[in-house]
């Protein structure tokens, strides 16, 4: 589908925001009661009833062989990323979760320079640089306490980051729902270890919490997906920045949370250098200079 329509794009793209904004107060909601990689285990577990379905065609089909190790690599630092979130997301607050997530795409210009030979460009460098600042601004080293759950949150966004990266070289193997049904896949199986180490009851609130958290990221992805279509990245890159306001709205109003304009702050410097970048290189592109 040609990319002409900004408006729906940008509605695909907020609608893609609040359910993700949803499932992270639910799992905030949820609190501490059962460990990070038990949740995360719950969570990934009703997402592979999603994907049942499909797979009888990829038994038979199977898989090229050079997309199997990246897949399992894949799945290893997925399943670390979504452990170091489901922590990071029981112990600070909602914006500054989101804020600090806003990283994976900085750490990707600097991962596709290193390792896919894509390039550092004197913009991506200046976009590095500026939200370095903005996480600077987010966290207020030596000001306000740095806790284990901004750090988990760090480690998070590093390794979605990753797990980005992996992703992007696996298209030149398999389709895109081949790529997410094996990470449904993958994850689940990495987290069950985890999650038998430190098992504990589990109420049916958190079952029917962790169930609505699967289908509301699932929608979230479907919703990014049909945006993508529709729009380029230069006008749905920004729209995500409302993720930060829904969320310190929503632990406002829910949890109590001051909002703290710090947060904002940074958290914009951050989503402003990577839409710059993004706008910048869709409109001037140049083979010594290749998009991310």
């Amino acid at each position: 589908m040609p990319r002409h329509k900004p408006l729906e794009g940008v509605a695909w793209m907020v609608g893609s925001g609040l359910a993700f904004v949803g499932v992270n107060a639910i799992v905030r909601a949820l609190g501490t009661d059962l460990p990070a990689a038990q949740s995360a285990f719950i969570r990934y577990g009703f997402g592979v009833l999603f994907f049942l379905p499909m797979l009888p065609s990829l038994w038979r089909q199977g898989l090229p062989s050079g997309a199997v190790p990246v897949l399992a690599w894949r799945g290893v630092v997925h399943t670390a990323a979504v452990v170091f979130w489901f922590f990071a997301m029981a112990r600070i607050p909602l914006a500054h979760v989101t804020a600090i997530g806003y990283l994976s795409p900085v750490i990707l210009l600097i991962a596709g320079a290193v390792i896919l030979n894509e390039g550092l460009t004197r913009r991506r460098m200046l976009a590095v640089g500026l939200a370095v600042i903005g996480t600077l601004i987010v966290l207020r080293p030596g000001l306000e306490p740095v806790s284990i759950g901004h750090l988990g949150q760090i480690a998070a966004a590093s390794c979605f980051a990753a797990s980005y990266l992996f992703a992007k070289k696996l298209s030149a193997f398999v389709p895109a729902s081949v790529v997410v049904a094996m990470l449904t896949f993958t994850v689940t199986l990495g987290l069950l270890p985890l999650a038998l180490w430190d098992w504990r009851p589990v109420s049916g609130l958190h079952l029917a919490g962790l169930a609505v958290v699967a289908a509301l990221a699932t929608a979230g992805h479907y919703l990014m997906s049909r945006a993508f279509a529709v729009a380029p990245l230069a006008v749905t890159q920004p729209v995500t920045f409302l993720n930060l306001v829904w969320a310190a709205l929503m632990g406002a109003l829910l949890f109590g949370e001051p909002v703290d304009i710090w947060v904002i702050l940074g958290g914009g410097l951050i989503i402003g250098a990577i839409s710059w970048v993004s706008w910048r290189e869709r409109a001037a592109p140049a083979p010594a200079d290749p998009e991310v």
